[in-house]
């Protein structure tokens, strides 16, 4: 009995260490893809230009136009860590990866701020292995050049929030009327949930999305302590009246 026990112990840890093994050589090989795709963008159109062009489009809003709530309520619910990482969030990484294994999916990317700014501002929206490593290298790199709070603004002027408005000026104009310096609390924290599925929560085309979209924001902000439950309920409320 102990024998064959034995023979199954070896005979698992030899597919797992073949499994390590294949990953690794898999990471290699797309690191190496990915750096290539990285440095091919860069060099068409340097981090410096990207950023100088977005800054020139007209309306361009800046960090301190932004309500500190919109600020708290997308950094809650896109990248709790964004203010102490350097582009790349690890422990996200891990998590999606574990998830998309035990799913076989690749739902999840772990992706920071930074990486979806410079997958939105230099790769396609395809999910391969290689444009994850693209974006990562990006990341580190703009990370270098850039404050948190130049990427973020960078970020929330290139998004598209659904019904056809880029970035946060058209996207306030276009829902409510008003410059995002003038948003109301619930109104700047629909705005942040909007990006993640712009399409299905967009308040023109699905009011009452939008408001479950909203209220899972506010509860993100209550689990990263930038709101107690009181106030999320209170801003919530807003929406109702």
């Amino acid at each position: 009995m102990k024998r064959f026990i034995k023979i199954i112990f070896r005979t698992l840890s030899g597919f797992v260490s073949l499994g390590l093994a294949v990953l690794f050589a898999a990471g290699v090989f797309f690191g190496i893809k990915g750096y290539h795709m990285y440095q091919d963008a860069v060099e068409n159109m340097p981090i410096s230009e990207k950023a100088a062009a977005i800054r020139g489009m007209d309306h361009f809003v800046e960090y301190e136009e932004l309500p500190e709530i919109y600020i708290d309520a997308v950094i809650s619910v896109e990248d709790k860590r964004f203010k102490e990482h350097h582009g790349v969030d690890y422990l996200s990484i891990c998590r999606a990866a574990w998830n998309d294994l035990r799913t076989f999916s690749l739902a999840e990317g772990g992706s920071t701020i930074t990486q979806q700014l410079m997958k939105n501002a230099y790769f396609t929206q395809e999910k391969k292995p290689e444009r994850k490593f693209a974006e990562v290298f990006a990341a580190w790199e703009i990370e270098k050049q850039y404050s948190k709070e130049e990427i973020f603004e960078l970020y929330v002027n290139t998004i598209y929030f659904g019904s056809g408005y880029y970035g946060i000026y058209e996207a306030a104009e276009g829902y409510f009327g008003k410059a995002p310096a003038e948003l109301t609390e619930f109104e700047a924290v629909m705005l942040a949930g909007l990006p993640n599925a712009p399409s299905a929560y967009s308040p023109d085309t699905s009011p009452q999305l939008a408001k479950q979209r909203m209220r899972q924001v506010l509860d993100r902000m209550v689990k990263c302590e930038v709101l107690t439950r009181d106030e999320a309920d209170g801003v919530f409320a807003q929406a109702e009246g």
